[in-house]
């Protein structure tokens, strides 16, 4: 199902104006077209610029794919946020807070509990090891056949989660908002981001990711501002300062109050009770933010031990915002619409209920005047943008040394550099001919997580214990990756071809799901460590003398301790939980 409502080439959806005049025309003005078109070619001068200024050692596979490890706390920490957000994030969570309110925010607050481990366990382990991707880890802590499952894994993940879903959701905003077939939009915008990424490797990628981080965040913040400033005021008088009293006020009329809570009960009708959200988060979000090569590539270009285990707690810190800039603009449409301030009629269905998946496009057709709107869809095109170049270096990482590596142990550095750089243009290819499947799920944040759900259990077992357990085996590990990918891809399977199967009936949905996923995956893997051992110990070296050992890496200083820091971010999340229990 499409995400937007269809439209002909070349249309715009119009949405009327609403009582209090607010406008809903969907065409963007000279000036809004030459901010994000400014915007896109800015970008990719800069990607250009970076490639052209490093011509000379370009040609270094560590220099390309690792950055020649020189990245700081700052960059990775923009650079993790940046690639983690994709107009998945803009289009979707705005439309979980419009129907379920600031729920979905777990997502991103749990994250910074993920991104703490990364920091304090992961990534001092990473960097020690010198490892250049997360199959050589699973190599040289496991075996041959963990790395070539993980490798293969990475790279359809990569195409299908990180790029190809984002493509969807970039490819049909842009054309909701712009009026241009997604299959044009989304050609210029690849093309656009597969040059400067190929050219320029990880290091344009990280840089270009920095920068479009601040643009996004800043254009996520005006949509909030403006919605928020729409909703003060009155109805007949819209605008100022009470938008956050007046949307007490319109959930309490509605009986909705709950929609401001992030924590709830079992038997929550919206399917996600607190319990599933602290078993089950940890589950996806170890695998996504500790285990997956998109994201932890940055940490590994890190300069040194100090930065790679600061950046993470950096960008768990910004994880905070996406609750207030992408969740609750979705939350205050919901009050606009129900207030009688935003006309959603383009959004209604035949049976008159309101397609929410089309709410941001609304939003900023709907509450920003002309010339904001460019700045709003340059954000939206960021967005795109760092996501697919940060999945696409990956990609082109993987495959050249997991796999071409391997049978070609004799390719030199600028024969690896070429071949990352097809593999990248390839994967663009193979993800945007994605596009039509991934575009049959009826919604896209939850697609995402589905997927997610059954692919991470097995992954985070086999990392999990293979960090902090020496027991963990070579043939454990295999049996267990191998074993738990199947049974996800099977349990998948019944989940959708099954329809009332238990399985619809476990309380917790999905996340419940991937929590008992991992339960079976780490028992099987104990289980076939203590019946297949290692005949020696030569791999114990690349496990953690004891689960506490990271905690007393002290850092460069006493005020960027990655420890105190770490610290200090947890107890920022659990002040904030305690105000949207």
């Amino acid at each position: 199902m499409r995400c937007l409502p269809v439209l002909p080439i070349g249309a715009s959806p119009q949405v009327s104006p609403t009582p209090s005049g607010v406008a809903g025309s969907h065409a963007l003005g000279t000036f809004d077209v030459l901010v994000a078109a400014g915007y896109l070619l800015g970008i990719v001068a800069i990607g250009l610029l970076v490639g052209v200024r490093h011509r000379r050692r370009r040609g270094e596979a560590s220099e390309y794919f690792l950055a020649g490890r020189s990245l700081s706390w700052r960059t990775i920490g923009l650079a993790l946020f940046a690639t983690n957000i994709s107009t998945v994030h803009l289009v979707s969570l705005a439309q979980a807070g419009f129907d379920t309110g600031l729920l979905s925010g777990n997502f991103e607050w749990m994250a910074a509990l993920t991104l703490v481990m990364l920091g304090l366990f992961f990534a001092p382990f990473y960097v020690r090891s010198g490892i250049a991707t997360l199959p050589d880890f699973l190599e040289r802590r496991y075996s041959r056949v963990c790395r070539d499952w993980l490798a293969l894994v990475s790279v359809v993940t990569a195409v299908v989660i990180h790029i190809g879903f984002a493509l969807l959701t970039g490819g049909i905003i842009l054309e909701a908002i712009l009026g241009i077939p997604m299959l044009i939009s989304l050609g210029v915008l690849c093309v656009m981001t597969g040059l400067y990424t190929v050219v320029g490797g990880l290091l344009a990628v990280v840089i270009t990711e920095s920068i479009q981080t601040v643009v996004l965040l800043i254009g996520a913040a005006v949509i909030t501002a403006a919605a928020l400033w729409q909703l003060g005021g009155t109805a007949a008088a819209p605008g100022g300062l009470d938008g956050w009293a007046n949307l007490h006020a319109v959930l309490a009329r509605e009986g909705a109050v709950d929609k401001l809570s992030m924590l709830r009960p079992h038997g929550d009708p919206d399917g996600m009770p607190w319990y599933a959200v602290f078993l089950g988060y940890p589950v996806l979000g170890i695998w996504y933010w500790c285990a997956d090569q998109t994201i932890v590539q940055r940490v590994l270009g890190a300069r040194d031990e100090t930065h790679a285990r600061q950046g993470p707690i950096f960008a768990g810190l910004i994880k905070i915002l996406p609750v207030f800039l992408f969740v609750l603009p979705g939350l205050l449409a919901f009050a606009l619409f129900r207030d009688g301030r935003l006309d959603l009629g383009a959004l209604q269905n035949a049976d008159g209920a309101i397609d929410s998946k089309g709410v941001y496009a609304s939003m900023i057709t709907g509450l920003l005047p002309a010339g904001v709107r460019g700045l709003l869809v340059a954000a939206l095109m960021a967005a795109l943008m760092s996501t697919v170049s940060g999945a696409l270096n990956s990609i082109s990482t993987l495959v050249s040394y997991d796999l071409v590596k391997r049978f070609r142990p004799e390719f030199g550095d600028r024969q690896l550099v070429r071949v990352g750089r097809t593999a990248a243009g390839l994967a663009l290819v193979a993800a945007v001919a994605l596009v039509p499947v991934l575009d049959r799920f009826e919604s896209v944040f939850s697609g995402i997580n589905q997927l997610i759900g059954h692919v991470a259990p097995p992954i985070t077992a086999v990392f999990v214990l293979g960090v902090f357990w020496r027991g963990a085996s070579s043939r454990g590990a295999a049996v267990t990756l191998v074993g738990g990918s199947l049974l996800g891809a099977v349990v998948f399977a019944v989940g959708k071809l099954v329809p009332g199967s238990p399985l619809d009936r476990i309380p917790g949905g999905f996340m419940m799901v991937a929590f008992w996923l991992f339960v079976v995956c780490v028992l099987l893997q104990v289980v076939a460590s203590r019946l297949l051992p290692d005949a020696r110990s030569a791999r114990v070296e690349l496990v953690w003398e004891r689960p506490w050992t990271p905690l007393r890496l002290a850092g460069r200083s006493r005020l960027g301790d990655p420890r105190l820091l770490s610290a200090l971010l947890l107890l920022v999340m659990a002040l904030l939980y305690s105000v949207f229990r």
